[in-house]
């Protein structure tokens, strides 16, 4: 897979403790709320908001709490519009960093995120500066679980993926933003288990730093991800085996 990254890699085997600190279900209540604006607020006719339920779910969000979400983006409500917000960077060893955000105050969001990089060595750049090295692309992530690989991925690649890599059991295919959907069902429908599945920026190419580089990198997205503003963070990291672990 051109340009694949470990970062997704990082997270998936740090586990879901990491993931849960902090401010999980503000942030899971924001994308659902930003994804129901950005089309009808019904999970059936809007698949990105199908996609933030199916998540908050999975994480046990309570359903009057994505009810809320739903209803204060339809209006029925009253509360803060979240705007969702890319911010483009780099990390240390020139890493490229794309950061983004659901916020209701972005002077507050962007002296938060600029802080946190200048702290770690890193810099906020201006608009379009990396965002050219990833790729807005559809992630569908899924356990081979006794199934032959070649099977899934056959599966999705009719289905209409673009790209399918197997690694240690786990199978990650890539798909058009426009066809995530689609291969998505097909894997359900064909009897596979779907662990996640999400529109993503994937890097071009991959960087491979020195290992302590590496290792500051990664603390360096971490403490970003712990922003509350912040809703993920897409980055062109690489790693090896030794550092994963090392981190892990």
């Amino acid at each position: 897979m051109s340009g694949h990254s470990k970062w997704s890699t990082i997270k998936r085997k740090k586990g879901a403790a990491d993931a849960k600190r902090g401010q999980l279900f503000t942030k899971l209540a924001r994308e659902i709320s930003v994804a129901a604006r950005s089309g009808l607020p019904d999970p059936d006719a809007n698949f990105r908001l199908r996609l933030a339920v199916e998540k908050a779910r999975s994480e046990n969000m309570p359903k009057e709490n994505i009810d809320r979400a739903i209803q204060r983006a339809a209006g029925a409500g009253s509360g803060d519009n979240f705007d969702e917000v890319y911010y483009e960077g780099y990390g240390p060893g020139g890493t490229a960093l794309m950061i983004q955000a659901m916020t209701d105050n972005r002077n507050r969001t962007v002296g938060e995120v600029r802080a946190v990089l200048t702290r770690a060595g890193g810099t906020l750049g201006e608009s379009g500066s990396v965002g050219w090295m990833f790729d807005h692309v559809g992630s569908i992530t899924l356990s081979a679980d006794g199934h032959d690989p070649d099977e899934i991925g056959l599966v999705a690649i009719d289905a209409g993926a673009s790209d399918v890599l197997t690694e240690d059991g786990t199978v990650e295919i890539t798909t058009e933003v426009q066809d995530l959907a689609r291969v998505r069902d097909a894997l359900i429908e064909a009897g596979f288990q779907v662990e996640s599945a999400d529109l993503t920026m994937q890097p071009k190419t991959v960087l491979t730093p020195e290992p302590d580089v590496a290792v500051k990198t990664i603390r360096l997205l971490e403490r970003l991800e712990d922003l509350e503003d912040v809703q993920q963070v897409y980055s062109n990291l690489d790693v090896s085996d030794e550092v994963l672990a090392q981190v892990s």
